[in-house]
């Protein structure tokens, strides 16, 4: 046999199991529905001023871990615990989820095209900032502002109160989330309070909201000019249920950074939701918006996506 003709049936060989990898992920990657109301009907649910759209369960090969969400012509991109940007592309048609189909997952890198380590890629939160993303991270506290296709642009510089490790509760206590609009800068805060706070403080460069909710923030977005809708949770190791809760500030009525927060919705598993880690939010167009959970790469968990209609 003439080594041309060996290395014929080599490529047509590698060229089968490469097109059975790619097959058995494509396989692998699905999404289907899933039901996360309780007993109440949907009529009930539209008088507490959220109703819930569509939920699909998402099983993408290698993604895990879902945290911060953002949402543009189409285009929906998470952040992953790990480091890794994922692109997804997105069809609602109907006030429904009707395609969602995974374009790209890449590794977060520095300004070299270094990866980062693992002390450093505990990214948290997304938010669009002109064309290009701000990503908050733990451990590391810090917002970094990312080019889409996950490349390290510079670092932002955020309040001084955030810069002393110490002063957070704990590793994994620190920068949730992240938003920015033009009128307040970027906007990024703990989980839960710094130190010595007993309110949940939310930071720009020079300024600080104070405002007083149940829970830990999860994620926040602006969904107006002066109105930020932040997602706090809940877990209750004890009795095991998990409680999630869409709160409204309306920034321009704070006074002296003193904020009233308005709950627009509490979901607790105790009264038949079934929730899972919910962690990222986003404004997908008016008053419709995404949520995603964290499934902790944990196969008891689920990587759930919301669709719903906000109703103030």
């Amino acid at each position: 046999m003439t080594l041309l003709k060996k290395l014929k049936i080599f490529t047509t060989f590698v060229g089968g199991v490469v097109f059975f990898f790619i097959s058995f992920n494509t396989l692998q990657a699905d999404v289907t529905n899933f039901e996360i109301l309780p007993s109440a009907s949907k009529e009930q649910l539209k008088l507490r001023h959220i109703n819930i759209l569509d939920v699909k369960k998402l099983n993408f090969s290698g993604v895990n871990e879902l945290s911060g969400l953002v949402y543009k012509n189409n285009k929906l991109y998470a952040i992953g615990d790990g480091g890794i940007l994922y692109r997804f592309s997105i069809e609602i048609k109907d006030k429904k989820i009707e395609k969602l189909s995974l374009d790209y997952a890449k590794e977060l890198r520095d300004k070299h095209n270094k990866k980062l380590s693992k002390k450093m890629s505990d990214a948290e939160g997304l938010a669009f900032y002109k064309k290009n993303l701000l990503i908050s991270f733990e451990g590391e506290n810090r917002v970094d502002l990312y080019s889409l296709h996950a490349k390290k642009i510079k670092s932002i510089k955020i309040n001084k109160k955030l810069l002393k490790y110490s002063d957070y509760d704990g590793k994994n206590k620190g920068l949730e989330s992240v938003a920015y609009s033009k009128k307040y800068g970027i906007l990024t805060a703990p989980e839960i309070p710094l130190k010595g706070k007993k309110l949940h403080v939310i930071y720009a460069k020079d300024k600080v909201w104070h405002f007083k909710a149940k829970g830990v923030i999860s994620d926040m977005t602006f969904i107006s000019k002066n109105k930020l809708l932040i997602l706090l949770k809940e877990f209750h190791l004890f009795t095991m249920h998990r409680v999630s809760r869409v709160v409204l500030l309306n920034l321009k009525k704070c006074k002296y950074g003193s904020c009233k927060a308005k709950t627009i919705h509490e979901f607790d598993s105790k009264d038949g939701w079934r929730l899972d880690n919910f962690e990222g939010i986003t404004k997908v167009k008016d008053n419709l918006f995404l949520v995603v959970s964290d499934n902790n790469h944990n196969p008891f968990q689920k990587t759930l996506l919301v669709l719903f209609e906000l109703n103030l």
